[in-house]
């Protein structure tokens, strides 16, 4: 295998590790607003692009529009489809690489991504796959954490322990706006950023740590990784980070976390 396809191998293992569900809950602001930034509307069909469990998708269902929700992860999809089922949403769901659609040319108002299309080994490639399936003057809509924010901060904290394959890029390089501007340059007529945060709170620096190693999916892959003693010390080095973050105190926590709220246009 080459290193994009053994990557892509991997992620789709990694997002069936973890209790990723409590992580998306406290993602769910970010795809309302990236929702809401799309203008999405009753009678619209929007792909989600890296599901997750659907928030992005839920989001555009409750405007009525009609929603097919794609990720990587067979595992991913079937825990989705469960929400959303549980839940009283009619969303189609379907295993798919946002590098490799399977759709057909402008089938779609909207194409959303709510912190999962960064992660694809090839931007470039992911790009033209968003745009591709997405009518012309219609809309794409991401979010990135900004590399120099929280997540960024995390992201790249997880990445001293575990880095990725030689040659490809850093997910939180879409959350760099003039990055992100020239992936997107010759696909979209015209480009608006914004710079929400995420609050994240917690009953201590150490209680968010502990949270985020038994739920995230990234921490699981990188505890299956790392001798013991590494995984610990990556758990009590994210526990500084949130210190750091909240002002370092012991208490309670409260971090604004930003991202990149970017929906493009694209040219008719």
């Amino acid at each position: 295998m080459s290193d994009v396809e053994m990557f892509k191998e991997r992620h789709r293992e990694l997002w069936g590790l973890g209790d990723y569900p409590v992580l998306a809950r406290r993602l769910g602001p970010a795809a309302q607003a990236l929702c809401d930034a799309c203008a999405v509307s009753a009678g619209q069909e929007v792909l989600d692009v890296g599901a997750g469990t659907g928030n992005f998708a839920i989001a555009c269902a409750s405007e009525g529009a009609s929603v097919v929700a794609s990720d990587i992860s067979p595992a991913m999809v079937e825990r989705g489809r469960a929400r959303t089922e549980a839940e009283g949403f009619e969303v189609e769901w379907v295993e798919a690489d946002v590098e490799a659609l399977p759709f057909e040319d402008a089938r779609f108002d909207c194409a959303g991504s709510v912190f999962a299309a960064f992660f694809a080994p090839r931007p470039e490639v992911a790009a033209a796959e968003l745009f591709r399936v997405v009518r012309p003057g219609n809309t794409v809509g991401l979010t990135a954490w900004t590399p120099d924010g929280f997540f960024g901060q995390l992201q790249r904290l997880v990445q001293r322990f575990i880095p990725l394959p030689e040659g490809l890029p850093l997910p939180q390089e879409w959350g760099d706006e003039e990055t992100a501007r020239a992936r997107l340059d010759g696909l979209a007529g015209h480009v608006e950023f914004q710079r929400p945060v995420l609050t994240l709170t917690a009953d201590s620096p150490e209680a968010y740590a502990d949270e985020f190693a038994a739920t995230a999916p990234t921490f699981a892959a990188a505890k299956a990784r790392l001798e013991e003693h590494e995984a610990e010390q990556l758990r009590l080095e994210i526990a500084g980070l949130a210190r750091e973050w909240s002002g370092g105190g012991d208490g309670p926590i409260a971090v604004e976390a930003e991202y990149l709220l970017i929906v493009a246009r694209k040219r008719g």
